[in-house]
């Protein structure tokens, strides 16, 4: 694939440019769902690796992002930096990713973010945030801090394989500039569109 038709390249461009620039979370991105009932629903998640494979993110497989995900495999992205004027909108099918991945990942995290993961049951109704706490303090006392402990099974990482993605520009007097990467018959075929 010739570099101008790899739209991951374009993203590094962006993506680096958003990284130095943008003043918080430069890597945080909308992630849209649909549930059984076909509603939509939309939530920020963190980018934590992206490569021509796809763009991987990492969450509770109980959650209601997971959930939807486990149901309709089809998920939207959307990177949005103000400060750039500019925002990148994806299209694709996700999958999790492999245990030794998500194992990696989530030993790399910070030891309360681990332990947050198995204290947490995500998106379900909590009584009172001292139960969490207590949860909290429970897997502290399970896992201590200088100890390796495991991934819980319902936690890991999700990747994003695209078919479509929209490279958006803010232009003067709202005639903007909108170029497209998308996936046709295996190949990479790029087009704009009409603002």
């Amino acid at each position: 694939m010739s570099d101008k038709l790899n739209p991951i390249i374009k993203f590094k461009e962006w993506f680096d440019l958003a990284t130095e620039k943008e003043i918080n979370d430069p890597n945080a991105m909308c992630l849209s769902t649909v549930d059984d009932n076909n509603s939509p629903h939309s939530r920020m998640v963190l980018l934590k690796d992206y490569s021509d494979a796809g763009f991987i993110f990492y969450t509770n497989y109980e959650s209601n992002k997971g959930n939807d995900i486990l149901r309709n495999t089809s998920v939207c992205l959307n990177f949005h930096w103000k400060s750039l004027l500019r925002q990148i909108r994806i299209e694709g099918k996700v999958e999790k990713v492999s245990k030794e991945i998500s194992d990696k990942y989530f030993n790399s995290r910070h030891y309360l973010s681990r332990i947050g993961a198995w204290a947490s049951n995500q998106s379900k109704i909590l009584n009172s945030r001292s139960d969490l706490e207590d949860k909290i303090e429970f897997y502290k006392g399970k896992y201590p801090e200088n100890k390796d402990f495991p991934r819980p099974d319902y936690w890991g990482g999700f990747i994003v394989k695209y078919s479509k993605i929209e490279f958006w520009e803010d232009m003067p007097h709202r005639i903007h500039k909108r170029e497209v990467f998308e996936l046709n018959n295996n190949d990479w075929v790029t087009y704009t569109l009409s603002p």
